[in-house]
């Protein structure tokens, strides 16, 4: 590994190692295979996906927390800022993975996905409740927090019902940034369908990005 050895993280965006000898203890952000403003936050370490034991680890790392930091890299690729707003952060459900490896979309939201939670954002209170987002139902609550820190986002997946917390895997978990009246935050979606890589658009037109 180039970070490793150089502290160079090519050819990725960033790499982050809680031990430098240890190649497995942190995580890196890629350019996905696809291009445009779209991210992927991947540990370093070996886990098949949502479904991975690994991630309940007490000294894991807060991968949601690290990934909402990476969101800088929208505003780079698209030559201007990109508000929270827009940014959305998204687990497939097991069976839509194309690769057998735990990561995390960064992207921005779609515009029907972005003006479906601007309406909705009020509604959504600190509870599993029902919304309908492009078309789709997800349960949805929210996170009144600036940042993802103190946020364990698989515990609080869990807490939706038994099935969700014993077959993680056929759940996805999206995480929008957003603007409350009582302060920034977050919305958690999940559901067993659809995956929320359809509510993402690696174009960013919703903040002027590029076709």
């Amino acid at each position: 590994m180039n970070w490793q050895k150089d502290h160079n993280p090519a050819p990725c965006e960033r790499v982050f190692l809680a031990d430098p000898k240890d190649s497995g203890s942190g995580y890196a952000v890629i350019a996905a295979p696809g291009g445009g403003a779209h991210y992927l936050l991947v540990p370093t370490r070996t886990m098949a996906g949502i479904d991975s034991s690994e991630l309940l680890d007490l000294d894991a790392p807060n991968y949601f927390a690290e990934a909402w930091r990476a969101r800088g890299l929208l505003g780079e690729f698209v030559g201007h800022d990109v508000p929270r707003t827009a940014v959305g952060l998204v687990v497939g459900i097991a069976r839509s993975r194309a690769q057998d490896q735990f990561h995390i979309h960064i992207e921005c939201l779609q515009q029907d996905a972005f003006e479906a939670l601007r309406v909705s954002a009020d509604r959504i209170v600190d509870v599993w409740s029902p919304v309908i987002i492009a078309g789709s139902t997800y349960q949805a609550r929210r996170i009144v927090a600036d940042s993802l820190d103190a946020s364990n986002l698989f515990e609080l997946l869990g807490t939706l019902n038994p099935d969700a917390r014993h077959h993680m895997s056929n759940y996805t978990l999206i995480v929008v940034g957003m603007q409350f009246k009582s302060g920034p935050g977050f919305v958690v979606l999940t559901g067993a369908g659809p995956s929320g890589e359809i509510l993402l658009d690696s174009t960013c037109a919703v903040a002027g990005g590029g076709g």
